[in-house]
């Protein structure tokens, strides 16, 4: 199976790499379309900015790659958030595959949620074997409300969408790379979708 880490100059890409490999796999890191367009499984990570990410990804064209990517595709944390309509982080306009925008966390709560959260009303294939109530890892100051796409909810202040999922895109808030055993089995799922 061949696995791409698409590298646009986001971090945590060695995290995942890591991740990946203990569960007995390679993955690629490459921004190179050929090589994106021939993978099995793609994994879209992010940390960092989204302007800055998303003018990252505009330089190389990437912008107009993703959307169209016809494997299945993991956004995780800033990817899953550029998977969007847009965010008002910077005021930038994402990638329009989740039919949602993203927004930041009022001022009632500490910003950036850090830390391990529950997940709950989990759909999808994405969280087979996962139990209702499992904890994963976060680090965000924004978010994006439940919506149509939402496969797994969490609460912080406001309950948002820890998940979402279109056609054969996938996106987590929380890092999976990160979040234990669960987090284990939730990259397994997704690569045996």
């Amino acid at each position: 199976m061949k696995i791409v880490i698409i590298n646009y100059g986001a971090g945590n890409i060695q995290s995942i790499k890591f991740a990946i490999k203990r569960l007995g796999y390679d993955a690629i890191l490459t921004d190179d379309v050929a090589e994106i367009k021939s993978a099995d499984k793609v994994i879209f990570p992010g940390v960092g900015e989204a302007s800055s990410a998303m003018s990252k990804l505009r330089e190389s064209g990437l912008d107009t790659l993703v959307p169209n990517l016809k494997q299945p595709v993991l956004g995780i944390c800033l990817g899953m958030q550029l998977m969007c309509n847009s965010s008002e982080e910077g005021k930038t306009k994402g990638l329009g595959i989740f039919d949602v925008n993203v927004v930041k966390f009022t001022k009632d709560v500490k910003v950036p949620q850090i830390g391990w959260n529950e997940i709950s009303s989990l759909k999808s294939t994405l969280f087979s074997s996962i139990p209702e109530k499992s904890h994963i890892y976060m680090v965000h100051s924004f978010y994006a409300p439940v919506c149509e796409e939402t496969i797994a909810v969490s609460g912080y202040g406001v309950n948002y969408s820890a998940a979402l999922q279109k056609d054969n895109f996938y996106g987590t808030q929380f890092h999976p790379e990160k979040s234990s055993k669960i987090g284990e089995q939730i990259l397994e799922n997704f690569l045996s979708i």
